[in-house]
């Protein structure tokens, strides 16, 4: 197996190619390495408890997987990258079907004023539809953008380096993308 180490970071970017070309063990043998990592990614950086994780995770997997399959892995250096940001969008599309089940009814929470309950509900409708929204966008570009969301205040230069794009190209890309979710934002408030 040659997982190579450069600047502490470790490259699996073989194991796109071990999947790719069907070897079996020695892809298992990377996958039993990142696995467990993605697992505690979720744990450490979203709360999310073991077995939750663990099936994100597993599920993050099979969509990278299908990817890989079908040869649309742009940057298999970043395939690390890559799986913890699946794994994550995973993580949120869990807890967004989960929700109903997961809040309190709002009598246990306590009563608030209707102004602040309106606000909330339109701060709450607002997420909802952003968070469809993005889930509408090409995995390519919801990638970029939930990068964007993960990392406020990123630089251009960063973001370049992170996705191996011009600077100049991230801005094009940053603007096509949020155009785009304006628009299907526009459409989705407007058929309410």
């Amino acid at each position: 197996m040659s997982v190579s180490v450069k600047n502490n970071r470790v490259d699996y970017s073989v194991l796109v190619n071990y999947l790719q070309v069907q070897e079996t063990r020695k892809a298992n043998e990377l996958l039993a390495e990142v696995l467990p990592k993605l697992v505690q990614y979720l744990q450490i950086t979203v709360g999310a408890n073991p077995e939750t994780a663990e099936e994100c995770v597993q599920q993050a997997f099979l969509n990278v997987y299908e990817r890989i399959l079908q040869d649309k892995i742009r940057d298999p250096k970043s395939i690390l990258s890559y799986l913890m940001q699946a794994s994550r969008n995973e993580y949120f599309s869990h807890c967004q079907k989960n929700k109903r089940y997961t809040e309190l009814p709002e009598t246990e929470k306590g009563m608030s004023e209707p102004a602040e309950q309106i606000s909330r509900l339109v701060d709450d409708e607002r997420m909802e539809a952003l968070s469809e929204c993005i889930s509408r966008l090409d995995d390519e570009s919801r990638e970029f953008i939930t990068y964007f969301m993960d990392n406020p205040g990123v630089r251009s230069r960063q973001v370049a380096t992170e996705f191996g794009i011009s600077e100049a190209n991230v801005r094009i890309k940053k603007h096509r993308i949020v155009h785009q979710l304006q628009d299907m934002y526009k459409k989705m408030t407007a058929d309410v």
